[in-house]
């Protein structure tokens, strides 16, 4: 049996970012965190923790975390059941899920989908955001119960399910379109790469994947505008700073903009990925999210035979 006292030091070294930090949220000595961490590695023969200017936790370190959270969320909805009936009984217990997901779905169907589920059983989400191709990491990690992914191939210990796909569209203003074509109205490849690209962040590939599908052009070079965040992103491509790819549940809140390419989409297919053995409250939002994907996503069809 895993030593209880031993787990939550692991944790508070972790979440508190040292074992000064962890010493104190747990109000026990600095010598008793490191001797159960030291215990723990004992009991398990490997090491846990990287020690240095930043700790962090070793791939062992990082399961141990997940479980301790798996742990921390079903004792949770345990005293939620014991005490929902009780009377007297006024206070609401608050319950948080961490989750890792792509800004684009966040905003566009996310939220909109699991908003109710929340308010309903108390739920708070703690929302990383990160690409899409890179948000498994956190749930590798043990950072995350699920994330919104590209990967669909299970992780150790986890579930892949299939969401559906977000399309996305090359847009820009007006004036930026016409800059792309030529003197007869055909979209010009030089003119559009003389143009800056508006990219969320240096993890962002969209464009790159553009390009290459539509115009069979690879490592491409052009002028580029970072803008991590959707307002401000979608903010710059309707001011003419340049084009970009939106997902097609963002376009009609800018009417304005133009397709560069008209029909010529990304598709990414998206699998909410989670561990294997949920908490009530975990199975509630993978429920949700896979509801929400199914109203607000385009089907992911088979590749042809």
């Amino acid at each position: 049996m895993l030593d209880v006292r031993q787990l939550e030091a692991l944790a508070a070294v972790v979440e508190h970012g040292g074992f000064g930090p962890a010493a104190q949220a747990l109000s026990i000595t600095l010598a008793a965190v490191s001797l159960r961490i030291k215990s723990l590695e004992e009991t398990l023969g490997q090491r846990l923790l990287v020690r240095g200017k930043q700790v962090r936790a070793t791939p062992a370190g990082q399961a141990l975390l997940a479980h301790v959270k798996q742990v921390r969320l079903m004792e949770a909805d345990l005293l939620d059941g014991l005490q929902g009936g009780a009377p007297g009984q006024g206070k609401v217990r608050w319950q948080s899920l961490a989750v890792a997901i792509n800004a684009d779905s966040v905003a566009g169907w996310f939220l909109p989908g699991v908003a109710a589920l929340l308010q309903r059983h108390h739920l708070l989400l703690d929302i990383m955001i990160d690409d899409q191709d890179h948000t498994h990491a956190a749930l590798r990690s043990g950072d995350v119960l699920g994330c919104v992914t590209t990967l669909s191939t299970a992780m150790r210990g986890c579930v892949a399910e299939t969401l559906g796909v977000m399309r996305y569209h090359c847009m820009a203003a007006p004036a930026v379109v016409q800059r792309c074509r030529t003197p007869r109205g055909a979209v010009s490849l030089h003119r559009l790469l003389a143009q800056p690209a508006i990219i969320f962040n240096r993890k962002d590939a969209l464009q790159d994947a553009f390009l290459e599908q539509h115009f069979g052009l690879r490592q491409p070079r052009y002028p580029r505008h970072f803008a991590p965040a959707v307002e401000a992103f979608e903010t710059a491509v309707e001011l003419g700073l340049g084009w970009g790819m939106m997902p097609e549940q963002h376009l009609p809140k800018r009417p304005q903009l133009q397709e560069i390419l008209p029909g010529a989409t990304v598709d990414v297919a998206l699998y909410w990925q989670h561990w294997a053995h949920e908490s009530p409250s975990a199975q509630r939002l993978t429920a949700a999210v896979k509801a929400a994907a199914r109203e607000r996503l385009r089907p992911v069809h088979p590749p042809a035979a």
